[in-house]
């Protein structure tokens, strides 16, 4: 396997990415070039010989919450956002094969002539073996986000890090865009997410990982070579512990 002189940090980290990652400056959909950049940088710690595991969100091409809000049954809704993650995975697993990257899409609803199903010790083998493993279909359960998932799975599959990958450098007081007096925050614990109530990830994937010591590290996933620095244990982003 290629590598890199690079010292690792974390060796096995779950990436969390939002469905509106993938959707670079469009409204909607999947944009062909942010899927490549983003991919890139996956390579780029794939070298490393980090072990990687990729839970996709599904919110640039429908999301169930917002639909059931507006009347839409709840159960329907969320299972319409579990097939859009499923979308958004394996537009992430063409992207990374035709970089020369060994992936395996594994979902968890029943979709076997798309995905694998999820089971965990051979989501863990995949790993093992140098594949990167994108897992689809959240939790399998409606009313359960893909943060949830992610937390979820981070566990599981006994990750040193979970990295959120967002379109802000880290966590902040407020929401930076909206309101200039927003304070960036560097470190932060799992306590304080909840006492401050910062919507970084949702109370339950919090709560899950605050239970089982998983640090997890926000970042902005378009800053250059990021994911990078993070395996690394550079001091980028917001790091929750």
């Amino acid at each position: 396997m290629e590598s890199d002189s690079t010292e690792l940090k974390y060796r096995r980290v779950l990436l969390k990415l939002s469905g509106e990652a993938l959707m670079g400056l469009q409204e909607f959909g999947i944009h062909t070039e942010t899927v490549e950049s983003v991919c890139q940088q996956i390579r780029d710690i794939k070298k490393l010989g980090t072990e990687i595991a990729i839970v996709v969100g599904g919110g640039n091409i429908f999301r169930g919450l917002n639909a059931s809000e507006r009347g839409m049954d709840r159960v329907t809704a969320d299972n319409m956002g579990m097939l859009a993650t499923v979308i958004n995975s394996l537009a992430m697993m063409d992207q990374l094969e035709k970089m020369g990257i060994f992936t395996r899409v594994m979902s968890a609803v029943n979709l076997e002539s798309f995905a694998e199903p999820y089971i965990r010790r051979r989501a863990v083998r995949h790993m093992e073996k140098g594949r990167v493993v994108i897992l689809a279909g959240g939790t399998g359960n409606p009313y359960f986000s893909t943060d949830t998932a992610a937390s979820l799975r981070a566990m599981e599959i006994e990750a040193d890090l979970l990295v959120k990958a967002t379109n802000v450098d880290g966590v902040y007081s407020a929401d930076p865009k909206v309101d200039d007096s927003a304070e960036f925050l560097s470190k932060l614990s799992y306590m304080d997410i909840l006492q401050m109530d910062l919507r970084v990830m949702d109370l339950t994937a919090i709560s899950l990982l605050k239970d089982n010591a998983i640090p997890v590290r926000v970042v902005n996933l378009m800053a250059e070579g990021v994911l990078k620095k993070v395996v690394c244990g550079a001091d980028v982003g917001t790091l929750i512990t």
